[in-house]
């Protein structure tokens, strides 16, 4: 089992900040991952849409052989994530909400919690509740202010890291985050850690940001040793990374790139008719 690989998806690139920490977290480790880019964005669609694809991503996953599976989307951790375990049938799945509720409830000082995300995750009150539960288990009051930011998607896409108008949206959209004088701030969709430098400078250093990826990225080295299926178990060559892609494989290679900062495997195309196939 240590030599498979660990699968993730999201609806497109976003999740590409989470391989970045697994890089770094578990660098043996081999990756398949697939961007769902002709379906995205998925923070827009019904439950029962994102409940489908989430069946459908895992399914793509599962015909790799995977040890384990990072949901690195933040809507499908949200409103999905019983039905990716359902198709892993026992193989580990690791969503991105309870790692972060469990981070931000420990790190914050005042107990209020900022939490951004698209709006679907918004809208389902995920965080809010994991938060509590945490909150609970820990015995700290904390209290919650949610806000949907979909802008914060093409913004990290075209790169916009430090444009001016990047600061204006960040600006509108975070006034009343600031204004409730919160403490530590959830990064509740993966592309947005691209966007952290002028989310931290509109928030003020005061305000701690919690990066879903990089806490699910701790998680996944934390499971791999307890579980005994970590890559460095087991002598073997470098690790091996696939990336799969629903549609241009040639944009999500270039946008990936820049995601990383460095050279990615070539993005083989999948279609779906009845099943996952590979594009000819």
């Amino acid at each position: 089992m240590p030599d498979r690989p660990i699968g993730v998806f999201d609806s497109g690139i976003g999740g590409m900040t989470v391989v970045k920490e697994l890089f770094t977290t578990v660098p043996n480790e081999s990756i398949v991952y697939f961007g769902d880019t002709a379906r995205l964005p998925y923070g827009t669609k019904s439950v029962e849409t994102v409940r489908r694809y989430a069946r459908e991503d895992a399914e793509l996953l599962m015909s790799y052989d995977v040890k384990m599976i990072i949901v690195a989307c933040n809507t499908v951790s949200a409103t999905a994530l019983d039905e990716v375990e359902r198709i892993a049938k026992g193989v580990p799945v690791i969503g991105m909400i309870g790692p972060c509720a469990k981070e931000a409830v420990q790190v914050t000082k005042n107990g209020r919690i900022g939490i951004i995300g698209t709006e679907a995750t918004i809208a389902s009150g995920a965080y809010d509740a994991a938060i509590a539960e945490e909150a609970r288990r820990q015995s700290k009051p904390c209290e919650t202010f949610s806000k949907a930011c979909p802008l914060f998607v093409p913004l990290a896409e075209e790169g916009w890291t430090s444009h001016v108008a990047t600061e204006v949206i960040a600006e509108e959209y975070l006034r009343d985050l600031n204004v409730k004088e919160i403490d530590t701030l959830i990064l509740g969709c993966t592309h947005y850690p691209v966007l952290a430098d002028v989310i931290q400078r509109t928030m003020g250093a005061r305000v701690t940001l919690i990066n879903s990826g990089a806490m699910a990225a701790m998680l996944v080295a934390e499971m791999l040793r307890l579980e005994y299926i970590a890559g460095d178990d087991i002598q073997h060559t470098a690790p091996h990374h696939t990336l799969l892609v629903s549609d241009i494989p040639r944009k999500f290679q270039a946008i990936g790139e820049r995601f990383l900062g460095h050279p990615l495997p070539e993005a083989r195309q999948v279609v779906w008719e009845e099943s996952w196939t590979a594009a000819r």
